[in-house]
């Protein structure tokens, strides 16, 4: 893919939409693989997930961007609704998974991303929204908006 799309039709032609169950064809696992640690994923294990995410509505949304041309998932990131007590039994919303094709990156495909996950939480009642992110990438979330708090920590079981 080629990055020369001027900005009124990259608007145009890479919309934002929610995960489709035949987005596996078009690539979808293939760019988590850029993300992170990704094995094969088969058609019904796909399907079984996704129908379960599914069934959490707009508590667990997946959004992506398709290159309607290629027919091809080129950007994607989630969002989840976290119910609480504290703040008067608020909600947080988690923003995870955001990746762009790694031949689609510069296009501002990544903020458009993290604008409609934000907003979604927003939107959801949601009294703030976090992610974690490499030091790498902490520039590029500033640039949408967030700043840096705390430290985050991990404990891996597998």
């Amino acid at each position: 893919m080629q990055n020369n799309i001027n900005s009124s039709s990259h608007d145009q032609k890479f919309q934002i939409r929610k995960l489709e169950l035949s987005d596996k064809s078009k690539g979808f696992i293939e760019l988590l693989q850029q993300l992170s640690v990704c094995d094969s994923v088969s058609d019904k294990e796909f399907e079984e997930r996704f129908q379960e995410l599914s069934s959490l509505g707009d508590d667990h949304v997946i959004c992506v961007i398709e290159d309607d041309q290629l027919e091809k998932i080129i950007a994607t990131g989630s969002v989840f609704i976290e119910k609480k007590f504290l703040r008067n039994c608020g909600k947080v919303g988690h923003i995870e998974d955001v990746v762009v094709d790694s031949s689609a990156r510069g296009l501002q495909l990544g903020k458009k991303i993290v604008e409609f996950l934000a907003e979604h939480a927003r939107s959801s009642g949601c009294y703030k929204v976090i992610l974690d992110c490499g030091a790498e990438n902490k520039g590029f979330y500033e640039k949408c908006g967030f700043k840096q708090k705390e430290i985050q920590m991990v404990r891996y079981f597998i």
